[in-house]
């Protein structure tokens, strides 16, 4: 593939920071899994409309491939990763993040996920069919382990009845093909194959196993006991740790495929009702800018608000632990909620 040429509006982290002397410095190289500087960009070549448009093919990725994907991350997470180091706690005991909805008013739903993926394997752009299924082995192995309030049934995408299908639908656990970026990341190959979802007998916790990243850890529940959801997904992750070795790295944390999910890899978010807010969109989103948090509809990024309710998350993951990562969304959706009340 020669150099790729972008359109002028344009405005990929890729085409920002890919130039014509860089490619041809990278273009030849390949990590021991086979990745090449090729399969990395696809997504955003095909794609420019995309906001970051590279996916990792491996942990080695984020070494051989630094020259553009240090930049990339430094935009994005605000980080320094050849001097930065990155901090991880997900100790409950230190989370600051008491119920800013007590009343039930404004939060409809609060839901916590960090991606993993496993040590000595290919991320998921670059998993070949084999690995998949050897990972989704081990995977729903260590989920049988879970005990107590954790404990539940994994459900794999591939022959799953209808009635199956049907009620994973109606709980919003069931997860689709991913979207035309995913796809020309290659991270739709083999569908379904190899893919599965688990879910605990509460519905509070949930897995998807081999979707964008090999697993992506899940607790939630109706309302904002944030502390409460994060306690849960806290032992969870412990608890798979013990049987799992996920793929971690000094500077840039816990590896995914998509350089916006490193560090934490955690995504803390609330369903939110914030019709007056809604239509002052300058306060909402300086609000949301102070606290680092994302505004998306409610059916996840590119869609749109229904009925007032929104997606609000934290957007800081890299160089911030865990913990200050949910207790900053914490206090952000509080002044959100305060905010609301004044219009």
């Amino acid at each position: 593939m020669p150099y790729p040429t972008f359109p002028d509006d344009c405005s990929s982290a890729l085409c920002r920071h890919l130039s014509p002397e860089l490619y041809s410095r990278l273009k030849d190289l390949k990590t021991r899994y086979g990745y090449t500087l090729d399969q990395m960009i696809r997504s955003g070549v095909e794609n420019p409309d995309s906001s970051i448009g590279v996916y990792a093919g491996d942990e080695e990725s984020y070494r051989l491939f630094a020259p553009l994907l240090n930049p990339i991350i430094r935009e994005y997470h605000s980080f320094d990763p050849e001097k930065e180091r990155h901090r991880s706690d997900m100790d409950p005991a230190h989370l600051d993040a008491p119920d800013p909805d007590p009343e039930g008013k404004y939060v409809l739903s609060t839901r916590i996920r960090v991606g993993r993926n496993l040590h000595c394997f290919p991320l998921g752009a670059n998993l070949a069919r084999r690995e998949r299924l050897i990972v989704e082995c081990l995977v729903s192995d260590a989920l049988k382990s879970l005990e107590g309030d954790l404990a539940g049934s994994y459900y794999p995408l591939e022959g799953m009845d209808d009635a199956t299908k049907a009620r994973l639908i109606e709980d919003h656990f069931l997860f689709k093909e991913g979207d035309r970026f995913l796809e020309s990341a290659g991270l739709n190959r083999d569908w379904p194959e190899g893919r599965g979802i688990y879910h605990n007998h509460d519905k509070s916790f949930l897995v998807w196993v081999n979707e964008e990243d090999q697993l992506r850890i899940i607790s939630m529940e109706p309302g904002a006991d944030i502390g409460r959801v994060f306690e849960r997904l806290s032992r969870a992750v412990s608890a798979l740790e013990r049987k799992l070795s996920f793929s971690y790295d000094e500077r840039l944390g816990y590896l995914s495929s998509c350089p916006t999910n490193l560090g934490t890899a955690m995504r803390a978010s609330v369903h939110i009702r914030l019709p007056k807010l809604g239509e002052d969109m300058e306060t909402f989103r300086e609000i949301c800018d102070r606290y680092a948090l994302q505004i998306r509809g409610i059916h996840g990024e590119h869609s749109e608000s229904e009925g007032g309710i929104y997606d609000v998350s934290n957007r800081r993951r890299l160089g911030i632990t865990e913990v200050e990562a949910v207790g900053e969304m914490a206090r952000g959706v509080r002044e959100l909620i305060e905010q609301e009340e004044r219009l």
